[in-house]
């Protein structure tokens, strides 16, 4: 059987791309929670915050470390498996690569440091300028890398001389017409994932009955940022897919299933789409609801992926799945949320033992929003790798060869494996240690010394699979 370099390398970027994702998406959103703990600590001295300052840092420190090791290959696929695109796209690329390691990159290794070891070290307002200037560099790094995809996406900006693109307007380039829908939802993605992810835990500490005080504290702030987050999310999403309808109707179409361009299109919660008949099998939908909700009328037509050639249209069932996943788990979000808030506000937050257990099992979800959202945004640009301009095949490295394309997937994929495993393993021991004691005496370490209430006791119940000792 011969081995396709053209898909084994895009099955290799998508992996590792997929695999690094997860990182940068939690660790922005934590920083900038640690960034509001510190304030808080600072201001108030209530120790608390202290100690949930410090569980995170911990927490952090480790995903940063992973999302690094997991990022740097990304770098040597664009020369091993990619050198075509590399030149070719050199000259925009090149410049904002290199502003990201020189104004993100920097400032977090130069403060990340002070804000692991300086808390007993520094002045206190050293230690918290230190949170601010690693939340703020997380965001001017995910500032570069959004505006660097974007602009693949959507390119403008820059002409092709020679086989060579050359920018001839650093700001339209910069600030390509995707890049602040992309940057913002990214941004409310990162600040759901970091808050769900310190909500399930916080949840799990209260079941357990370990540092329940301090937990309560964050668990309230987590619900009621995810209650107005999320539903702004949605809002965003929806502007973010009116653009993508503008700039990229091929992947829309592959989004909503749409074979054909036709007026008043529905909106379909389940098909089996068939890329070689051009159809779909067993659909199930809502009459008009899609031309409404992209067009804003119920007789809007939209532009189906007939109007493309076949070997102009994406994968239309990992596009068409992926979408729905995400938008799936984002309406789950907004559920939860509004609900989580609404005990906080009539105070049964606590009376809810099946609430805070679900908290726990959706710990997972905003990371596999996130990844079903990449998979459309990048899946539903192909066959190109620089929108309209620069296909896969065209980007491809001309001497590499299937087996060699082979050979290092599945070297990344046990290194990675390594990596994922090891993080793991230190995330779960630093969860299960539980928070610890970084304030003065009296504040509420271990397990407190009556049970919570009638309908709280401190039985520890079963954890979610990733975090049992």
């Amino acid at each position: 059987m011969e081995l396709d370099p053209l898909f084994l390398s895009r099955l290799q970027f998508a992996f590792v791309v997929s695999f690094h994702a997860i990182f940068p998406v939690f660790t922005i959103g934590l920083a900038s929670y640690i960034a509001v703990l510190e304030t808080l600590a600072w201001r108030t001295k209530n120790p608390h915050w202290v100690r949930l300052s410090g569980f995170w840092i911990k927490i952090f420190a480790v995903v940063f470390g992973m999302g690094v090791v997991s990022g740097l290959v990304m770098a040597f696929q664009f020369g091993t498996n990619w050198s075509n695109f590399s030149y070719t796209a050199s000259n925009f690329l090149g410049p904002i690569l290199a502003y990201e390691v020189v104004t993100a990159f920097f400032l977090e290794a130069a403060f990340l440091g002070v804000l692991l070891f300086g808390r007993h070290k520094v002045p206190p307002g050293l230690h918290l300028l230190s949170a601010y200037m690693v939340a703020i560099g997380t965001f001017i790094s995910s500032f570069w890398i959004l505006s660097a995809n974007s602009w693949m996406q959507t390119p403008v900006g820059v002409e092709m001389r020679d086989g060579m693109i050359h920018v001839t307007s650093w700001a339209e380039a910069i600030f390509n017409p995707s890049f602040f829908y992309r940057f913002a939802h990214m941004g409310l993605a990162s600040f759901l994932t970091g808050g769900f992810v310190v909500a399930g835990i916080s949840a799990l500490y209260i079941l357990r009955g370990h540092a329940v005080e301090t937990s309560q504290k964050a668990l309230k702030m987590s619900l009621v940022l995810l209650a107005v987050i999320a539903p702004m999310q949605l809002l965003v999403g929806d502007a973010h897919g009116l653009d993508t309808l503008k700039h990229q109707p091929a992947k829309v179409a592959a989004m909503e299933g749409a074979w054909k361009t036709e007026s008043g299109l529905p909106l379909l919660l389940f098909a089996i789409p068939d890329q070689e008949k051009q159809t779909n099998h067993f659909e199930i939908g809502i009459p008009k609801l899609a031309s409404l909700i992209l067009t804003h009328s119920t007789e809007g037509t939209v532009t189906g992926l007939d109007a493309f050639p076949r070997d102009k249209q994406p994968p239309v069932f990992v596009v068409f799945w992926s979408f729905r996943i995400m938008v799936g788990i984002g309406m789950l979000m907004i559920l939860v949320g509004i609900w989580g808030a609404f005990k906080v506000w009539r105070g049964t937050l606590l009376d809810s033992r099946r609430y805070l257990r679900f908290l726990t099992f959706m710990i997972p979800a905003p990371f596999v929003a996130v990844l079903a959202g990449w998979f459309v945004t990048e899946i539903g640009r192909q066959p190109f790798l620089i929108y309209g301009m620069m296909t896969g095949a065209e980007g491809l490295t001309p001497s590499l060869q299937g087996w060699m394309a082979l050979l290092t997937l599945i070297g990344y994929a046990a290194v990675y494996a390594v990596v994922f495993t090891a993080g793991l393993y230190y995330l779960r021991k630093l969860v299960n240690a539980g928070i610890s004691d970084l304030a003065p005496a009296g504040s509420d370490t271990g397990r407190p010394k009556r049970p919570m209430s009638a309908a709280d006791d401190t039985s520890a119940p079963s954890a979610p699979a990733f975090f049992n000792a």
